[in-house]
This record gives C-alpha cells, structure tokens and sequence, in this order.
C-alpha cells in the first residue's frame, strides 16, 4: 500500500540499518511505491564479531536486500569519515534512522551510548546540513518498568532503553532549534518479513511459529497468558515511518496497535493458521528485573500528529505473515 501521494522521484532517501529488518522493508516499500526515488542503504553488514552475551554485534544480512535495486553502502555510523564522505558527495531529502545496537541484553554500556546515542547527534547534524527530515526509532524499552505507556513516563531498565530515551533527548532539543522535521518513533513488539537473520532476537511469532513447523512443542514462559505485550506487524510499522515524513508537529510517537496481546495468544493464533495441535511447554522466565511484563501504546498522538490508524490486529498480521513464516523455514531452517 502507498501511505502518500508525494511524487519522490527527484528526492535522495538515507536509510540506516537498511539490511536490518526494518530497514529493508522500508527500502522495499520505496522501491515498490516510488520507483524514480534514489534510496540509499547504509548498513554496517554482519561479520562474526560477537557481544559479550554471544550475539552478533550486527545483525544486516544481504538476503534482506535480494532484489534491492538501491544503493547499498557498508559503513558504520561511527565511522565520522563516512559521515563526511555522506555530508560532502550527497544531497538527502529524507534520512530514515534504523541503525543501532538493538540488543536489549547487551552488556556493552560503552559500546550502546557510542552507537545510538553519539552516532546519532552526528546524524541529526547531517540532517540538519541537508535540511532533510529525520525519522529514527526510537523504542518501547525507553518505559521499562513503567505502567503508563505515553510520552514522559520513561523508566528505563536496561541500557538499550536508557540509551533510546538519550537519542529523544538530543531530538526534542534539535526540534527546538532547527527547522526540519524530526520524528522518533517508539516502537513497540515488531514482527514480519524479514526479521529471520535477527536471529535469536527475532520475534517470538517467527521463532514459535518454527517451532511448530519442525514438530516440536512451543515453549513458552511460565504465565505467558498473562504476560501481555502491544505485538505490531512490519506493514503499520512501515506506515507509521512514511506518515512520518511530513507530520503535523515533530515529536517522539508511540507505534503500536494499542492493544495488549498475550504470548500465549500468539502461539493459540499459530497453531490455527498452521493445523497444528502441539502441547505448550513452560519453562521459567530467565529474565525477571529486567523483562516488560506487560506493553501497551498509548496511540493518541500518534493518530493525531502522523494520520496513523494501525490496520493490523494480531490474527490479521500473523495470517498474513505465515506464508512468509513457512517460506524462511523451507529455505533457511530446515
């Protein structure tokens, strides 16, 4: 779907973290809606280099950008001699920022600020220099421990949300001082196409969903029915980002459906679209302290300032997302 009727072909389009999940469906969204628009993919790419907690450091994969007829550069945004090279050899209209250490049990406090908060100012700065509207993700871990889900009640429980509520911070001081617009989006739990090379970070909808597939029972932790989270499908993730190009006021926005789903209803949803009938396994939750009990976006703002109504309930998104579900376990599980 085409969420605006702006012609974009003489404009120049950044993306960050564009071989990551939601970059690349944002690149691939462009590139279907507004084919005479020159996108530009920057992402750091996976290599084997780990975090202390053993997961990869970055999670781009090419397979993402198959069919991509963009332009693709592997860089990192700390890298201040790509940003130049970026600022000096190209003229963006819209920079969409993606990038970022997204792990939300990495331990690297040095490594996190350095990443999402610093490379962030110097990417603001260059939207700045290119009078470019600026459109980043910010995350629903800046809550943490919170039981309301609105701008200003930030209580961040682990680095990760701590450093998003940072970038928020930087953002609404540059809202204050300078004439583009700028949009951080919270997003909440995010799941679809494209999110397999997440690997063991990737939503608990693909990783039930393959477990099903491959005949085991799905595990899940203990009170998962009352373990409510605001689980938001890729597309109103993809629409909320387009809205956002040009809203009513700058501002950091809540991107959920408004509506707090169990986990036990993801794996109840699954079983019916896939004719399964395995029996769940409850397991205890490793990470209580640290762990959101329960998510729900306030919309409010979001509704009003960027024209976003999410389109997906949770039975929509995960129908319309398990032939991709069965398709990455054709291909690159079993």
């Amino acid at each position: 779907m085409r969420y605006i009727d702006e012609d974009l072909a003489d404009k120049t389009i950044l993306i960050t973290g564009g071989a990551g999940f939601i970059g690349s469906n944002l690149a691939f969204y462009f590139q279907e809606n507004h084919p005479k628009a020159h996108v530009v993919v920057l992402d750091s790419f996976r290599s084997g280099e780990t975090l202390s907690n053993g997961n990869l450091k970055s999670f781009g994969h090419f397979k993402n950008l198959l069919g991509f007829s963009g332009e693709v550069i592997s860089g990192d945004i700390n890298d201040k001699d790509l940003l130049l090279d970026l600022e000096v050899n190209y003229k963006f209209d819209y920079i969409f920022h993606e990038a970022a250490i997204s792990d939300t049990t990495a331990l690297e406090q040095d490594l996190m600020i350095k990443t999402n908060v610093n490379a962030f100012k110097d990417l603001l700065d260059l939207a700045v220099a290119h009078d470019a509207n600026m459109i980043y993700a910010s995350s629903a871990a800046t809550y943490g421990g919170s039981d309301v889900f609105k701008v200003g009640h930030e209580e961040p429980n682990n680095v990760y949300g701590f450093s998003k509520v940072m970038m928020d911070n930087i953002a609404n001081d540059y809202m204050k001082s300078s004439d583009i617009a700028i949009v951080g989006l919270r997003y909440f739990n995010v799941y679809g196409a494209r999110e397999y090379f997440k690997n063991t970070t990737a939503s608990m909808v693909l990783q039930f969903g393959h477990q099903l597939l491959a005949g085991k029972n799905p595990r899940l932790f203990e009170g998962s029915d009352k373990i409510l989270r605001d689980f938001i499908y890729i597309e109103d993730i993809i629409q909320a980002n387009i809205k956002a190009m040009h809203p009513k006021k700058s501002g950091v926005y809540n991107v959920g459906t408004g509506k707090a789903r169990s986990f036990q209803d993801i794996v109840d949803i699954l079983q019916r679209e896939l004719g399964t009938n395995a029996q769940c396994e409850y397991i205890p939750n490793p990470y209580v302290g640290s762990y959101q009990f329960f998510t729900q976006a306030d919309i409010e703002d979001t509704k009003e300032y960027l024209g976003y109504e999410p389109a997906y309930e949770m039975e929509e998104g995960i129908r319309a997302y398990v032939p991709e579900i069965k398709r990455i376990y054709e291909t690159e599980v079993k």
